[in-house]
Order: structure tokens, then sequence, then C-alpha cells
């Protein structure tokens, strides 16, 4: 009967209403001001990166969504920890037995996965600073292939015969990127002894000048003979072509080189 009476007094008491009041209101206050602060952040983040490169981001938008939702990301989870202790601490929740016990977690984490941290820095390494993207031709170490995908943790190639590279960021140190200028395809040419140099450099040239591809963006030049020996001389021609496009328009030049060199052996004279 006395707790009845005891519970009815407390219950009765205004100034324990006036403090949850308070407190409640403290709280809505607390996860008000992070919210606002977490939409404010996030629109800085979509202006900086929009203002920093726009012809970037249209070149890579998935790059740029990456970064932005890794910023976002990351302001949010700071913001409404934040937010957390603080409303623990109204509720008067002591503080320091969990940031005790979370950094001990945090520390056999961190010792725990070494090579995931590593690997996930090396992603947001890769991409903030940029050296591919998402469809560039690269090669990475042993591997090269078509940028299918790039994470936070691997980056996935895939070879123009069909293996598919999965490759931790962490790995990533020595990048070669065949896709970012112009490329340059080299044909060497067989001349035969029999056959009069000057006018097969003549016809070679002639013949280089008629290659039909949209690949290439400087009409081809013959450079003239690198090697020598009785039997026959080796002619260079280069075309400057679109990037990663070099071994195509070889192929194309190749041919077209070949059955103009087999006309001229069997021409009379």
């Amino acid at each position: 009967m006395k707790g009845m009476r005891a519970l009815a007094g407390d219950l009765g008491d205004e100034r324990m209403w006036i403090g949850l009041g308070m407190t409640a209101l403290r709280i809505a206050l607390i996860v008000l001001v992070a919210w606002i602060a977490a939409k404010l952040l996030h629109k800085a983040i979509g202006r900086l990166l929009i203002e920093r490169n726009p012809e970037r981001m249209r070149l890579q938008p998935r790059r740029v969504q990456t970064v932005g939702k890794l910023l976002n990301n990351t302001v949010s989870y700071c913001i409404y920890f934040v937010a957390f202790l603080l409303i623990l601490g109204e509720l008067n929740i002591s503080l320091a037995p969990l940031l005790a016990g979370a950094g001990i977690v945090g520390l056999a984490i961190g010792f725990g996965a070494q090579s995931l941290v590593k690997d996930v820095i090396s992603g947001l390494f890769i991409i903030l600073e940029d050296p591919f993207g998402v469809g560039d031709e690269v090669k990475i170490g042993a591997y090269k292939g078509k940028v299918e995908m790039i994470g936070m943790r691997t980056t996935r190639l895939r070879s123009w015969t069909g293996e598919v590279f999965i490759i931790p960021n962490g790995q990533i140190n020595d990048v070669t990127n065949y896709s970012l200028h112009n490329s340059l395809a080299v044909v060497d040419v067989a001349v035969e002894g029999a056959v009069n140099l000057e006018r097969a450099m003549s016809v070679i040239g002639e013949t280089a000048r008629l290659l039909k591809d949209d690949n290439v963006v400087r009409e081809p030049e013959v450079l003239g003979v690198v090697s020598a020996s009785a039997s026959s001389a080796t002619v260079r021609v280069v075309a400057e072509c679109k990037p990663n496009t070099h071994e195509e328009v070889a192929r194309s030049l190749n041919v077209l080189l070949r059955r103009a060199l087999d006309e001229l052996r069997t021409a009379p004279g």
C-alpha cells in the first residue's frame, strides 16, 4: 500500500515531469540538428564534386557517384554517432565504459583485418586519384584487360579472351593505362631482295594511305628501312590511332600491305 502511495506521489511530482519533458525536448533537438547538419553537408559534397570537374563527371558518372556515396555515408555515420553519444549523455548513461569497450573492440578488429583495411584505403585513393576508370584498358601487374568494376576492396578486369581477374586494391602497385592517349600502330613489312626497294617503299606508302578505318586519326606514314640483309629489307609503317585500337589497325594494315606486295612481286618487269 505504501509502495502504491509512493508511486502515485512520484507520478504527481511536477518537477519530474518537467525534467522528463526537457530531456525529451533536448533529445529531439539533437536529432533535428544532426539531421539538418547531415543534409547540408550532403548538399555541400554534391556541389563540390560537380564544381570540381564537371567534364570528368560526364565521362565517369559511376566514379563520381561512388565518391559521393562514400563521403555522404562517412559524414552521416560521424554525425549520427556523435548525436547518439549526446543522447546517451542526456539519459545519464556513463559514456566512459562504452568508449573504452569500443576502443578495445576496434583495436582487435584492426589487428585481425589489416589486409582488408589496406584494400579499402587503397580503393579510396584509386577512386579519388582516378588513375583509371571503368571501361579503360589497363595492365595491372601481370594482368591485362578492360576494367569492369572498381570497388572499395577489389578491382575487376576482363581480358580479351574472356578471363576475369579480381585484384585486391591493396595489391595494385603498377598500373599501365592504354586508354588515356592515342596509340601508335607499328607495322614492319619484309621486302624481298628481288623486289626493287624504292619501288616497294613507294607502293607501301601509297597503299597505307588508302586504309579506311575510323580509328585512324592521322594518315599512315613510312618511316623507312629499319633493318636489311642480303635477302630482304624491313620497312616500318606507323599510323596514329584512337586509344587502344593500335592492334586492330595494325592487323588491317598488314592485310592491305601484304596484298599490295604480292601484286608487286608477281607484276611483270
